[in-house]
């Protein structure tokens, strides 16, 4: 099965960043309750279990990563898609684009897709609904820039650094048990190993919503951009 470029970039890579901690853990105290067992059948079987071992959490972080991204960090800057910026964009209240380009958004939106967007009134009495309606028309112009390089690369970037965040948030958790098993062993040089990853791993959680914004902004440019140029 052939990975796509955001699979590798944006889902991939971030996971590879970030477990670090956790295949420190498996291949040091796990592997310590098996590695004799093993080793007595055959040299090679434990280096085997735990390379095997290694890609299957490799490949689970990927999914738990994503899931505590969105989850954690985008429903709670972003509100899952109402607060986010390809939504706040192209509300008559926000000033990221002049009123000349929203109106050209929203004037294509209803030529192009059929939908058509509440009124500067209209969205002062529901924005709620107005936001909804919003984020309806972006699937659909997601969907018509499918194959837009250029808004894939963005996505790339956004998403990448959105499950780095995730990942982080995970590795934090297992960097702290193994200053807990390197105190309970009197294994120092574990504890040391387990701070210094701790203090790594939460300096991208103390920046995320500048980075998460930030990207997210990028995004939105792009896609307007983009969906204009159709």
């Amino acid at each position: 099965m052939k990975l796509s470029s955001y699979y590798i970039k944006a889902r991939l890579f971030p996971t590879i960043l970030t477990v670090i901690p956790l295949l420190i853990l498996v291949n040091t105290v796990v592997a310590s309750f098996y590695y004799e067992t093993l080793k007595e059948i055959l040299n090679i079987l434990p280096i085997i279990t735990n390379l095997g071992l290694s890609a299957a959490l490799l490949f689970l972080m990927v999914q738990v990563n994503r899931l505590f991204a969105k989850e954690v960090f985008q429903y709670i800057y972003f509100q899952d898609e109402l607060t986010m910026p390809t939504t706040n964009h192209i509300l008559w209240n926000d000033n990221f684009f002049d009123i000349t380009v929203k109106r050209k958004i929203r004037e294509k939106i209803q030529s192009m897709i059929g939908l058509t967007l509440m009124s500067e009134t209209e969205e002062e009495e529901d924005e709620l609904k107005s936001r909804k309606q919003i984020v309806t028309a972006v699937s659909q112009i997601r969907n018509r820039l499918r194959d837009n390089k250029l808004l894939l690369q963005h996505n790339i970037e956004y998403g990448f650094f959105r499950n780095l965040l995730g990942g982080c948030l995970i590795a934090i958790v297992f960097s702290i048990i193994l200053i807990i098993i390197g105190v309970i062993n009197h294994k120092p040089s574990s504890s040391l190993l387990g701070i210094i990853l701790s203090v790594v791993y939460v300096f991208p959680i103390v920046f995320s919503k500048p980075i998460v914004m930030r990207f997210g902004n990028y995004y939105s440019k792009v896609l307007y951009e983009q969906f204009l140029s159709l």
